[in-house]
């Protein structure tokens, strides 16, 4: 049990000591951290101007309108959210699996 152990011990280091895995890691975290930001950033911006200008929100679209500014700004972060999953889902699915699989053949 205890050669089992270190065997998979060593190849956790060798995995992390790899230029390519580290690279990995940096570039995934670089972009969810990214894109987390710019999602949390719209909210807070939204928040911020409910908090402070809220009459902003308030305005009609239109004279005489009933729909206020505030519905389609609400609307376009939740898009926006949708957007920027699929932006990580498509590097996930494309550049990460490549640099995965580089990695993979690398170490066996």
């Amino acid at each position: 049990m205890k050669n089992a152990e270190l065997s998979h011990a060593q190849s956790c280091d060798r995995i992390r000591a790899n230029p390519k895995f580290q690279r990995l890691v940096r570039s995934r975290s670089r972009l969810a951290w990214s894109l987390s930001a710019a999602v949390l950033g719209a909210y807070y911006l939204f928040m911020l101007v409910v908090a402070f200008y809220p009459q902003v929100l308030h305005a009609p679209l239109a004279e005489g309108r009933q729909l206020t500014v505030g519905i389609p700004v609400a609307a376009a972060i939740i898009v926006l959210s949708w957007l920027l999953t699929g932006w990580y889902v498509r590097s996930a699915n494309t550049r990460f699996d490549a640099l995965s699989a580089d990695l993979l053949e690398e170490l066996k």
